[in-house]
């Protein structure tokens, strides 16, 4: 059984932080990282010692991860920070070229971890944060420490956080012509894997609710796809769909979590339905002898993006959330699927098929400003970060036998990267910010 953490925040910011001049702004072009500092956090308790050292460890490995940063070694230090409460001595983080400072202390009392963190701009000589208190369990603090990385990261690049989040995947296990695939949840940079589905499932296309405690898969284990609702807190499930005659997958929550929208296959033709998950009664959306699948919804619930072949060819399409007559988006060459909206509106994520390659691109929601993102043998399946900033997918290299990992990239190309899984993993979806 999973546990939530629950993490009481209180942060006041001075008014004087917001007109501080230390910023990251991110571009298409080229981005020299930010170099920081973050000293070891200061064990305010005998039983801190190790968390201080590994907090510390987890918000720089955060802040690094994104390649708009770069950790100042210790062994470069002149200044020691000895006590939460001592001055800062600017002079000596300017001389090791130090932008900004992280400092922090931690206190353990019984399962309690609390954590106290500032933020410096050091060559504006100036703190932009005060106040900024965390607590949690102490399983929890590896949660603690994506939520002070969360803090620094908005605070220096005005982008909204990510690393406070958890991204549900599939993991696959044996031989190619054995493949075993189950669901697991894990933080997101691939820490702390946890099993959601026994090893002998076989599952596909999990995706998060909005509120992050419940997830829809699609599962082969009748012999036929079926669609699954699972409580990610107690690991429950039930049937979502489940028509004698029929296929259901590819299902996809509603901004409200109330709806889901899925494609059902039924004597030979596959259509977009939406169902009320207070009722269980479904809505039939497309009705055309093509086949309509991967349906996304916009942040505000009113549209619906989705892959088609009526036009002959693999392509996207945007149509009302009640359904109607959709507009083709994509006009590019090659084949366009598995879509999604990103959580900010503005664009669309999706996968490309040209020329024998594969690409996760991005697109504004009306078609334009189409942009390639990755070339592989394989790249699929791709999923936001609650920020809009990163996406998140399933690669497959030439030769590997069909083992496939997840990869991140950022929206403009850059800091593409591999996510270290216990295994074989694919089919990410991204969950939204913790609470």
């Amino acid at each position: 059984m999973l546990r939530f953490l629950t993490i009481f925040v209180w942060l006041a910011m001075t008014s004087a932080a917001f007109s501080a001049p230390l910023r990251i702004e991110i571009t298409d072009g080229v981005i020299e990282p930010l170099p920081f500092a973050a000293p070891t956090f200061i064990a305010e308790t005998p039983s801190a010692g190790d968390l201080s050292r590994d907090l510390a460890a987890v918000v720089a490995a955060d802040l690094v991860g994104t390649g708009l940063f770069r950790e100042i070694p210790e062994s470069a230090f002149i200044s020691t920070l000895t006590s939460f409460a001592s001055p800062v001595q600017y002079a000596d983080w300017k001389a090791i070229n130090a932008q900004a400072l992280i400092s922090g202390a931690v206190s353990v009392e019984g399962d309690v971890v609390t954590v106290k963190f500032r933020l410096y701009d050091v060559f504006a000589n100036q703190e932009l944060g005060s106040g900024l208190r965390l607590s949690g369990t102490r399983d929890g603090w590896r949660r603690i420490a994506h939520k002070v990385a969360d803090v620094v990261y908005s605070r220096i690049t005005g982008e909204g956080a990510y690393f406070d989040s958890r991204v549900v995947f599939v993991s696959e296990t044996g031989a190619k012509d054995a493949r075993r695939k189950q669901l697991a949840i894990m933080d997101y940079d691939g820490a702390d894997v946890q099993y959601l589905t026994g090893s002998n499932d076989i599952v596909l296309a999990p995706r998060f609710s909005p509120s992050g405690d419940r997830v829809l898969y699609t599962s082969y284990e009748s012999g036929f796809p079926r669609i699954y609702v699972l409580d990610v807190g107690s690991a429950n499930r039930r049937v979502l769909q489940d028509t004698a005659g029929t296929m259901s997958f590819a299902p996809r929550f509603s901004p409200d979590g109330n709806t889901v929208v899925y494609s059902l296959e039924q004597g030979g033709n596959t259509d977009i339905y939406a169902m009320s998950l207070a009722t269980g009664d479904a809505r039939r959306l497309t009705n055309a002898p093509s086949i309509e699948t991967a349906p996304s919804f916009s942040p505000d619930g009113s549209r619906i993006v989705f892959e088609s072949d009526r036009s002959g060819t693999q392509q996207l399409y945007v149509m009302s959330a009640d359904g109607g007559s959709p507009e083709r988006i994509s006009f590019g060459q090659g084949r366009y699927g598995t879509p999604v909206w990103s959580p900010r509106g503005d664009m669309v994520a999706f996968t490309k098929q040209n020329k024998g390659r594969f690409h996760i691109g991005v697109m504004r929601v009306d078609g334009s400003e189409e942009r390639l993102l990755t070339a592989s043998f394989l790249d699929e399946g791709p999923t936001w970060a609650p920020n809009g900033r990163v996406i998140m997918f399933t690669r497959e290299t030439q030769g590997s036998s069909g083992a496939a990992s997840l990869y991140s990239v950022d929206i403009s190309g850059r800091n593409l990267k591999q996510i270290r899984t216990p295994g074989g993993a694919s089919d990410p979806s991204w969950s939204p910010l913790g609470q």
